[in-house]
């Protein structure tokens, strides 16, 4: 592949990838109570300390994928946080019968979502990126 496509294709990745984390980080300073009622409801022991840094790596996360900055290191940790939200908030496996499809989407969803997180902290942010700068 060209060096051109790969860096497009590489920031696209990057983009598209904080576009998942980065609103549901701002939901969760808007919606602080909100949040810290969900994450009370899985049974998690300190909600509101698990809302902070939820909506840390989250919003921190977005901005290093984004700017890529840090990639590797915030896509591993997007990574292990989206891995274990996914054990908590998309049991399919504990839900009735009526509502394991939607939830088991949503868990698949997010272990593809590391997969593609775990991809990109194996390879990097690519040229176009505050880390290839850095290396200049």
């Amino acid at each position: 592949m060209n060096d051109k496509l790969q860096n497009s294709l590489s920031l696209a990745g990057r983009l598209l990838l904080a576009l998942l984390f980065l609103p549901a980080g701002i939901g969760k300073v808007t919606g602080f109570a909100g949040t810290v009622a969900y994450i009370a409801s899985a049974g998690l022991p300190l909600p509101a300390l698990g809302a902070v840094i939820a909506l840390a790596v989250e919003i921190l996360g977005s901005l290093a994928l984004i700017s890529g900055f840090g990639t590797r290191l915030a896509a591993l940790v997007l990574a292990v946080f989206t891995l274990v939200a996914s054990f908590f908030f998309h049991a399919f496996w504990a839900v009735p019968a009526d509502q394991q499809y939607v939830t088991q989407l949503l868990f698949f969803k997010n272990i593809a979502v590391v997969g593609g997180l775990l991809t990109l902290a194996a390879w990097g942010a690519g040229a176009w990126s505050l880390d290839a700068q850095r290396k200049r």
